[in-house]
């Protein structure tokens, strides 16, 4: 009996295992303990202007509360300026005082509330560094006196959630709000909505992602004896300003009083580290000194799958005598604060037993655990570079002239040109972020890529012929056959230029993206890639770019298909499991806005037609892609090319999307197969990486060089082409066409190498989500491209100067919105092209100009009739209309 595909490729599974992910989320080490014999509980800590600092909290210095010992609060200040030095005393604060919520703001270390021996209190005070001392600033104060709060800095916002406002009383439910990016005579306290989950003090507050999330913690309940009891909480809560609170997938196990605020790793993870899961709480005062301590557990909550999963634990070493002398042994603390200081949480002091302080500082390093890929991965992807470059090396026998070197002889088979004008576009961005976004949100971006079916038809029918007709090697040569040679130049020096920046960053995402999660070394990355693809696209020419993206076409399409295929076989429940759980995540359209009048909101009417005018700037106006409409034999096979491209887009897209969401479900099954360490953009390399069997992951991560290699080799041969044909040959005439060619590999090999340093330098740099840069930056560069091209081709009355001024302030209308409006970058690509086309036709009817003749160069004329001369505002005559 047949075998279906989803139990074939199971089997491939269990012949080559899936190697874990690491169990670890830190390495600990420990800083030099605080000077005091017992140590803090509850103690005021953050960085101020640089500097560790703890102040305050509580001890019991005479002895156990059970043998009648007090509790102390204390106002010293400590000092630690770097992680190897010891730390100074440094001042006071303005009274004892623990039990507070502090974080760590620009301007120092933020106090707020508290307690004192004597009462709750409301106080709010920025602690800060001054000299070899320490100064206090007044805030606000909190509407009502607040201990065993939680709080986190969302953004410039300050959030405190639950507490108790006396040592008598029961938690709340508040929620307020500091802005801190108001004037300071005008900051107060918000009151926010109340969490909707139980009463809580001692939880554990975190912020990612613009969001306030609240776990766990203590609510206090009728003992029936008139007195109160705790209960340990397991719920979990987020908070945003425009959704308000959101339940949670509850906590595995209760926590309370665990390091506050949570700390952060990578793009989704929250940790709760240790806390105490009450399973002691009734029997402190008959355990006492035999009392095991708290909780060592590290439990990792990921903001996208809405799952909980432990990874790894506090060191705990109990000590030669743990009922004694407790201070020889190290345990994991609780009331304490989970400081950021230069690339470590630190936990400083807090508290190990019931009574029982610590002066030891943990420090905390999150850790990244890197895969070997193993021989046949390499034998496999060196296969795969080693077949392109041969190709490059049999294109480079037929080609000598620079048609044959930048339009291959106009004889390449359309359906070869339609296969790399998929590939150029399908860069590593494409290839690695559009799976990412599906996983992280859903599937609303899909229709970014449906309006590229929708410019078929327009470049067909509008762009093509012009093209094609004036027989031009650059796409800029028809603008300075338009206007002059000043928009020419304008025009090819702006695709040069954002060529270059999109070379290094499609060159960077997949280098840092597999050095992240697997055993290679990123910059070991970054110059394979570029090597192997400047020298191929140097001596094979276009030629050697189109087959080669014909192969990376079915490699990178071929990887997305096999890894999307070995995920569902993955996920328990089989297809039906797998819709059910990606439908109640929200990952197709159940949380998509499709219209809305709001500018910033991504609806799908703002994001079809902002990437409607996007993709017209790469179809219509970009030479990568130009380019490959005059290496056909003719008009009709171009257009054959640009259906090719049009047809492969939509599957193509679903099977980016649904890897997206396959990747949700896989990981919502398994959160504990996550790395705690890398970000949204990397999902998909940490599974080839960590999932997929030997041999196979080495093909996926051809798909990967692929993706990059398509978009580089054609931007490299395109900005060849540009620079050649729009600034060499043009200020330099009579140079023989071998010397251009030549001129043309000098250009390929320079620019080659400049972005290879680049994409170098960017290794260092964090944006929060690649392919939303990737299209900011289209639209920003590329909106006064498409519309000198509108202007050129629809209209007769534009001229060279208006053009000019109309993409001049195309640039700086996109500068000030980018800079002060929230409209959605999806936009910015419309609103340069239409502000282009208002200002340089507005120009053009103001601005007096020379007459020149438009035969076969627009819409209205394009068959050969008469001249039509351009008359700008010439006295007697009465100006032509577009």
């Amino acid at each position: 009996m047949a075998r279906s595909w989803p139990a074939i490729l199971a089997s491939i599974m269990l012949v080559f295992p899936a190697r874990a992910a690491t169990a670890e989320a830190f390495s600990w080490s420990e800083l030099a303990p605080l000077p005091d014999p017992i140590g803090f509980a509850a103690p005021f800590a953050g960085v101020a202007q640089g500097s560790l600092v703890v102040a305050g909290g509580a001890n019991f210095p005479t002895g156990r509360p059970w043998s009648g010992a007090k509790k102390i609060w204390h106002d010293r200040v400590f000092v630690l300026d770097t992680p190897d030095g010891t730390w100074r005393e440094a001042g006071r604060l303005p009274g004892p005082l623990g039990y507070g919520v502090s974080l760590s703001i620009p301007d120092g270390i933020l106090c707020i509330g508290g307690s004192n021996e004597r009462e709750h209190v409301s106080g709010v005070f920025l602690l800060r560094r001054e000299g070899a001392g320490v100064a206090f600033e007044t805030y606000p104060v909190l509407p009502r006196p607040l201990a065993n709060a939680a709080g986190a800095l969302v953004g410039t916002t300050v959030y405190v959630a639950g507490g108790i406002e006396r040592p008598d009383a029961a938690p709340g439910r508040q929620l307020w709000a500091l802005e801190l990016a108001a004037p300071a005579g005008s900051r107060q306290w918000r009151d926010l909505p109340p969490c909707p989950g139980r009463p809580r003090m001692l939880a554990v507050a975190g912020a990612r992602e613009g969001a306030f999330y609240l776990f766990g913690g203590v609510d206090l309940v009728p003992d029936g004896n008139n007195g109160l009891k705790r209960e340990y909480l397991r719920e979990a809560w987020r908070y945003t300003p425009a959704g308000g609170w959101q339940r949670l997938a509850d906590m595995p196990e209760p926590r309370a009083a665990a390091p506050t605020p949570a700390p952060t790793n990578g793009a989704a993870h929250l940790f709760v580290l240790g806390g105490d899961v009450g399973t002691h709480a009734d029997q402190v005062n008959v355990l006492r000194d035999e009392h095991p301590g708290f909780s060592a557990g590290i439990l990792a909550y990921h903001t996208i799958t809405d799952t909980w999963s432990p990874f790894g634990s506090l060191p705990k070493k109990v000590g030669p005598n743990p009922q004694t002398d407790p201070n020889a042994g190290l345990w994991p603390p609780v009331t304490t604060t989970a400081v950021a200081w230069r690339g470590h949480y630190i936990l400083p002091s807090g508290e190990v037993r019931p009574a029982v302080r610590t002066p030891r500082v943990l420090s905390a390093q999150p850790l990244r655990k890197r895969t070997e890929l193993g021989w046949l991965n390499g034998v496999t992807l060196g296969a795969y570079l080693l077949g392109m470059l041969g190709i490059g090396v049999y294109c480079a026998r037929r080609e000598r002239s620079t048609d044959a070197f930048f339009r291959g002889g106009q004889s390449l088979p359309w359906w070869a040109v339609g296969l790399s004008i998929y590939a150029t576009m399908l860069s590593s961005i494409t290839y690695m972020a559009l799976p990412a976004k599906a996983y992280a949100t859903d599937w609303t971006y899909f229709f970014a890529n449906v309006a590229i079916v929708a410019v078929a038809p327009i470049v067909i029918a509008l762009y093509l012929p012009f093209y094609r007709r004036l027989n031009v090697t650059s796409a800029y040569e028809y603008l300075e056959k338009r206007f002059n040679l000043a928009v020419r130049l304008f025009g090819s020096a702006s695709f040069i230029l954002f060529q270059i920046g999109r070379m290094a960053i499609v060159l960077y995402l997949p280098s840092i993206a597999l050095a992240t999660v697997s055993s290679f070394d990123v910059y070991t990355c970054i110059l394979l890639t570029a090597t192997l693809c400047i020298i191929y696209t140097m001596i094979g020419g276009i030629e050697a770019v189109v087959w080669t993206d014909v192969v990376q076409t079915v490699v990178l399409l071929g990887g997305a298909l096999l890894s999307l295929g070995l995920v569902l076989s993955e996920c328990q429940g089989g297809w039906g499991e797998f819709i059910r759980t990606a439908r109640d995540g929200g990952k197709f359209f159940e949380n998509t806005v499709w219209w809305s009048s709001d500018f910033a909101t991504a609806s799908v009417v703002l994001i079809f037609v902002g990437s409607l005018f996007n993709n017209l700037t790469s179809y219509t106006a970009s030479q990568d892609v130009v380019q490959r409409y005059v290496t056909t034999r003719n008009e009709k096979q171009a257009a054959r090319s640009i259906w090719t491209n049009a047809l492969m887009v939509l599957p193509g897209t679903v099977v980016f999307f649904a890897l997206g969401t396959a990747l949700y479900v896989f990981y919502r099954m398994n959160p504990e197969r996550l790395d705690t360490a890398i970000s949204t953009d990397q999902i998909l390399p940490l599974f080839i990486v960590r999932e997929l069997p030997l041999g196979v992951a080495g093909l996926v991560i051809a798909g990967i060089f692929a993706a990059s290699q398509s978009t580089l080799s054609s931007s490299l041969n395109s900005v060849a082409a540009a620079w050649v044909t729009d600034f060499y040959q043009r200020f330099r005439p009579g140079r023989t066409d071998r010397s251009n060619v030549r001129r043309a590999q000098a250009v390929i090999l320079i620019v080659g190498t400049f972005v290879t340093v680049i994409a170098c330098l960017m290794v260092r740099l964090n944006i929060a989500s690649l392919f939303d840069a990737f299209i900011s930056v289209v639209g920003m560069t590329g909106g006064a491209l498409a519309g000198l091209f509108v202007l050129g081709i629809f209209t007769q009355r534009a001229h060279g100067a208006g053009a000019l001024i109309g993409a001049v302030g195309s640039v700086i209308t996109l500068l000030c919105v980018r800079q002060y409006t929230s409209i959605n970058f999806f936009l910015f690509g419309a609103i340069g092209t239409l502000t282009c086309v208002a200002l340089g036709y507005a120009a053009s009817c103001l601005l007096p100009t020379k007459q020149k003749s438009l035969v076969g160069l627009t819409l209205h004329d394009s068959s050969g009739a008469e001249p039509v001369a351009v008359m700008g505002d010439v006295v007697g005559q009465p100006p032509p209309t577009s």
